[in-house]
């Protein structure tokens, strides 16, 4: 008597290789997106008293301890910019919208005729300019 044994085709999925591999992701971006932080510009602001704050800023002009500029419009990512270039990025800047602020962050570290170049722009073309400070300790 020959009996048969009989092959029965389970029609289940097996989710544990699936697991894996989106663990594996979820490590991957968790991982890579520590490791990135475009908005770091790492300034050591001068200290101040006073506490007012502008909240129209059309431009956000920066200068590092290395004497780069960096300028950001209204809430976009800060993007490196020439000392030479900066002028009439400015300008393109205001003429969309002449009402808002520009916003200078400059590291104390920095050479005084730094600041005075972005205050002379702003001088010259009757622009509004606030300069950021930190507030100080009491």
């Amino acid at each position: 008597m020959a009996l048969k044994k009989r092959i029965k085709v389970e029609a289940g999925f097996s989710m544990s290789s699936m697991t894996d591999v989106i663990f594996l992701l979820l490590l991957f971006f968790i991982m890579a997106s520590t490791m990135s932080s475009p908005n770091d510009i790492k300034l050591n602001l001068p200290q101040s008293k006073a506490t007012t704050s502008t909240k129209s800023v059309i431009a956000k002009v920066t200068i590092d301890a290395e004497g780069k500029y960096f300028v950001a419009k209204g809430s976009n990512l800060p993007q490196s910019i020439a000392p030479e270039m900066l002028e009439s990025y400015i300008l393109n800047l205001v003429a969309q919208d002449s009402t808002t602020y520009i916003a200078l962050h400059a590291d104390q570290n920095i050479a005084y005729k730094e600041v005075v170049k972005v205050l002379d722009i702003a001088n010259q073309h009757k622009l509004k300019i606030v300069i950021a400070t930190q507030t100080a300790e009491k």
